[in-house]
């Protein structure tokens, strides 16, 4: 009998598939935070997961309502601060994977989570880049999150943030930018890349149930799929019951 699961479930654990044992990791709330998680209880239990707020390497049970809610804490192997996780660690070099949310992401990798022009021209203005430009700049390669639709997969950001794979020609070497760029974009619809000659995304796993045609409606700029690409695997029967052992209010699935 198939194992029943919702998208956000299909998303947390193609997240964790992406996350190594060994590697070091940052992660924000909501479908990374569980990513993680779940990576910790099944293939990657040296994976050191890090709280932007200063926790690392929590042993969490179960989900917390915000970055201060000591439950996402427990069983830490160290407390510390904002400066200690996106200074100390981010900075030398040493995080493998940054997990980045985005309003808007480009056909390169870029990210907006400044503003967005509403359709009457108007500008409306969110929180901005908080770590997330640390981490496009520093991690060694960072997975970003992003709903699929044409107005949030666009060809060009409104605001670049936190840098992808820069256009005209310029690399990130020249512009400074030590980290590897981005790897995957998670959407609720496919699995992202990134082509490496062009640095343009491309599909690497479309999700069950969603279409060629789908995607390319949903996309803002033309999606490289190739003919041959696969579905994403879906989850497994002990990775759903982990999910929901983790977050059981669904406060994030």
């Amino acid at each position: 009998m198939a194992t029943e699961y919702s998208t956000s479930e299909l998303m947390v654990v193609a997240g964790a598939r992406e996350l190594h044992d060994g590697e070091v990791a940052v992660v924000g709330l909501g479908i990374p935070l569980l990513a993680a998680a779940l990576a910790i209880r099944t293939h990657a239990p040296g994976l050191i997961a890090l709280n932007e707020l200063g926790v690392a390497d929590a042993r969490a049970r179960e989900q917390g309502v915000g970055n201060a809610d000591a439950r996402l804490w427990w069983g830490a192997s160290f407390f510390g601060s904002f400066i200690d996780v996106m200074g100390t660690m981010l900075h030398r070099g040493i995080v493998d994977v940054g997990f980045l949310g985005a309003l808007e992401v480009d056909q390169y990798g870029n990210s907006n989570t400044t503003e967005i022009v509403n359709p009457d021209g108007s500008v409306r203005r969110f929180n901005g880049s908080g770590g997330a430009n640390d981490m496009a700049s520093n991690a060694k390669r960072t997975i970003i999150i992003a709903r699929h639709e044409a107005r949030k997969l666009v060809e060009r950001v409104s605001h670049l943030t936190s840098p992808g794979f820069l256009e005209g020609g310029r690399s990130r070497e020249e512009a400074g930018l030590r980290g590897g760029g981005p790897w995957r974009v998670l959407t609720d619809k496919a699995v992202l890349g990134f082509d490496e000659t062009t640095r343009r995304m491309k599909l690497v796993s479309v999700h069950p149930g969603v279409s060629h045609e789908e995607l390319r409606a949903s996309t803002g700029f033309p999606l490289e799929i190739p003919s041959d690409a696969p579905v994403t695997p879906e989850p497994s029967a002990d990775e759903v019951r982990l999910i929901r052992e983790l977050d059981p209010n669904h406060l994030y699935t």
